[in-house]
């Protein structure tokens, strides 16, 4: 069966099953069923199995992530003319879910998604994540959740989990849902868009180091290995104006050779990368010339492994070559931008005709009333 119909039958059998549907399938794909809500029990128990200075390790990596993203939080925009406000009203989205992979928990993925969050002043925040092989959802998890505020955290997975936050089914409904996953969990976003938000849909993970030839090899060869690791479609290139490095015999690098370093950055701008490290000796002069990449890692000490985890630069990034048209995740995605205007009397009557003739161009009588009995 086509993934596309085997997740759809999944949707429908929740929306018309509901919980007691949610439970059979998780009990199916993850052996647990309910109850689903973490206890507060648990999130003590976690805190108690997470050694000291690996909680000092996490505590300064969120402040990392933290300073990192405060910048990036945006007050209301607005334009005074004639006695008339007009702008753009920053509001945070009231309710989200993160989906947090369980078999192979990412607690870098916690506070990546949760920290933005909280910087938006999102209210209401849920986490699911399928539970180990105990029954339990990660301590890891449940430990950076308590550091966010966070306490409304399940143990569901996979397609369910995402038909769980879309219908509301065994929890309220989420207005956004964040966080990567499978193939299985990507196509069930895409189908529940509508229902609810989605931050978008992540396929394999993507390297690109772009050299000049100046670069060591063996901080190229450990970076483009570093990608490979998530998966076998992960992706990586090496695209350089120097020699063809030697990449032990892993067919799964892409090696290119461009005579320059315009031809180069033309096809790395056209591939369009999740990840792209610059290993060169100008770094900063081929940096401002890349305009598709998903992140840019500057220099020999910016290794991608470094940004997944401490640098504080996000790393839920568009791929497939949809950097393109898409972002990173920001703070502007846990809030909404709503277009406001309040208008004075002598700035409507002044350009007033500007409405007129173009309800008039546009064949919109009753538009043209509407303004014409202000007149």
């Amino acid at each position: 069966m086509e993934i596309e119909e085997y997740v759809k039958n999944i949707l429908n059998d929740i929306k018309s099953g509901g919980i007691d549907a949610v439970s059979e399938y998780s009990k199916k794909f993850d052996g647990y069923g309910m109850p689903f809500k973490v206890p507060e029990s648990e999130f003590a128990e976690a805190n108690e199995l997470i050694p000291e200075y690996q909680k000092d390790i996490i505590n300064r990596t969120y402040k990392r992530i933290y300073e990192n993203h405060a910048i990036q939080y945006n007050n209301d925009k607005v334009r005074f003319s004639r006695g008339s406000i007009y702008g753009i009203r920053y509001t945070p989205i009231e309710r989200i879910g993160m989906y947090i992979p369980g078999k192979k928990p990412l607690p870098s993925t916690v506070m990546m998604i949760g920290i933005p969050a909280k910087i938006a002043g999102v209210r209401d925040i849920v986490i699911v994540s399928a539970p180990e092989s105990n029954g339990r959802v990660n301590p890891y998890t449940l430990y950076i959740a308590g550091l966010l505020g966070i306490h409304e955290v399940y143990r569901i997975g996979g397609v369910q989990a995402i038909g769980s936050m879309a219908y509301g089914i065994g929890m309220k409904k989420v207005d956004k849902i964040f966080g990567p996953g499978n193939s299985y969990v990507n196509e069930a976003k895409r189908q529940v868009y509508g229902f609810t938000g989605i931050d978008g849909l992540y396929g394999p993970s993507e390297v690109m180091v772009i050299s000049d030839g100046t670069a060591k090899d063996e901080y190229i060869l450990a970076d483009l290995n570093s990608q490979l690791e998530h998966g076998i479609t992960s992706k990586a290139w090496l695209l350089t104006t120097g020699k063809a490095i030697s990449t032990a015999g892993n067919e799964r690098i892409g090696v290119m050779v461009f005579e320059n370093m315009d031809e180069l950055i033309s096809k790395a701008n056209e591939i369009a990368p999740e990840h792209m490290e610059i290993q060169a000796k100008d770094p900063m002069e081929i940096f401002t010339r890349i305009k598709n990449a998903g992140a840019i890692y500057i220099g020999e000490y910016a290794p991608v492994p470094a940004g997944d985890y401490f640098l504080g630069v996000n790393h839920l990034l568009p791929t497939g070559g949809t950097s393109r048209f898409s972002s990173a995740l920001t703070v502007d995605d846990f809030m909404k931008k709503t277009s406001f205007a309040s208008v004075s009397r002598e700035d409507f009557m002044a350009d007033r005709e500007l409405g007129l003739e173009l309800a008039k161009i546009e064949g919109m009588p009753l538009h043209y009333k509407s303004m014409e009995a202000r007149l």
